[in-house]
């Protein structure tokens, strides 16, 4: 693994113990970081094609090692374009269902300018998915429903994770980020 890659790496976990976590976007995030069981691919100058080959390579690997509880692909210098990348994601979608991946495992979506649908650019909000780097996070499926069926009020997760972001203001959220990197 290069220097490069490993910076990358480092900036990723101190995005998701400095945000994910610290701000608890995801409730479920600290065990697998306390656990090691997380997985980090590095692609770099990547098409459509490579990358979703990249997946699937992900997905096969995942089926074998069953010890790694999540993966997170980062595309260090690709899908910078927020559209690109939704893009990848869609296709990256069709592929879990084509390879019938579908209720195995699920993407969960990340960019440094995600922006959810009919907001503002700089709503806070959209720091709960705003990354340091592009990512597809390739979760368990079956992972995640035992977790959200030991969670009290798992349905509203999403609107706490909002609020939270909202009530901190675009300033924090912003500092909070760039201190990852």
């Amino acid at each position: 693994m290069s220097t490069e890659e490993e910076k990358i790496i480092e900036q990723t976990n101190n995005w998701i113990k400095s945000v994910v976590i610290d701000c608890n976007f995801c409730p479920f995030a600290a065990k697998a970081v306390m656990k090691k069981t997380i997985r980090y691919i590095i692609k770099s100058n990547v098409n459509m094609n490579d990358s979703l080959a990249a997946l699937k390579e992900e997905l096969d690997y995942l089926e074998t090692d069953t010890d790694i509880e999540t993966s997170f692909i980062i595309f260090e210098n690709d899908f910078k374009d927020f559209d690109d990348y939704l893009d990848l994601v869609k296709k990256s979608e069709k592929l879990l269902t084509k390879e019938n991946y579908d209720g195995v495992y699920q993407i969960a979506s990340f960019h440094p300018d995600y922006c959810f649908a009919g907001e503002d650019e700089n709503d806070p909000a959209n720091y709960t998915n705003r990354s340091i780097y592009p990512m597809l996070h390739i979760l368990r499926e079956e992972s995640l429903t035992k977790a959200l069926s030991l969670y009290p009020n798992p349905e509203l997760i999403p609107q706490h994770n909002i609020d939270f972001a909202r009530q901190k203001g675009l300033q924090y959220m912003q500092m909070l980020r760039a201190a990852c990197l």
